[in-house]
């Protein structure tokens, strides 16, 4: 099985280290994985997107044209992407930041007020983690122990603080009723 995703937002939102993050998820379960980050010159502030592929087989390309996953995080890249969501795919909206909803029927489609869940809970700068929990709940891509696992690779060991609370937000998007 393959699951191409696409995560998309500006500079400085957590694309890249959700990507990361997501990547690590299927190393720890010894699939095959593709990361392909990019960003705009500007970088904070500037467009940012990320492919991640996870695959039970070898992968031809890291580039992903209709992915079966969509995380947006700003309208800018919610209109530029949410059309080629491949049918029967999944779309996840920061509802905080994206004031319009998909009008594709053969897409699942999850809004999350990401931003406002983070600045609500004390979580600032996590909105990204929040989408992901609900992306990781509603897709079923990995087990408790192996996000854990992602985790601990994937923060800094100088950031090891922010470990609980991006598992504080990961719950939260989990946990998170639309």
């Amino acid at each position: 099985m393959t699951t191409q995703i696409l995560l998309a937002g500006f500079g400085g939102q957590g694309i890249l280290f959700t990507g990361k993050f997501l990547a690590y998820i299927g190393l720890l379960q010894g699939r095959e994985v593709s990361w392909l980050p990019s960003y705009g010159p500007e970088m904070r502030g500037g467009t940012a997107n990320c492919s991640v592929i996870l695959s039970d087989d070898s992968i031809g390309s890291p580039i992903v044209l209709e992915p079966d996953v969509l995380l947006a995080m700003n309208l800018p890249s919610f209109e530029r992407f949410a059309p080629s969501v491949r049918g029967g795919g999944l779309l996840f909206a920061d509802s905080s930041l994206i004031p319009v909803k998909s009008d594709r029927a053969e897409i699942a489609a999850h809004y999350v007020p990401a931003t406002a869940l983070a600045s609500d809970n004390q979580l600032t700068g996590l909105a990204n983690m929040i989408l992901l929990g609900k992306l990781l709940a509603v897709t079923n891509l990995a087990s408790e122990e192996t996000i854990q696992a992602a985790m601990i690779k994937t923060v800094p060991p100088k950031k090891a603080n922010l470990l609980q609370k991006n598992t504080t937000a990961l719950a939260l998007g989990a946990a998170y009723g639309e």
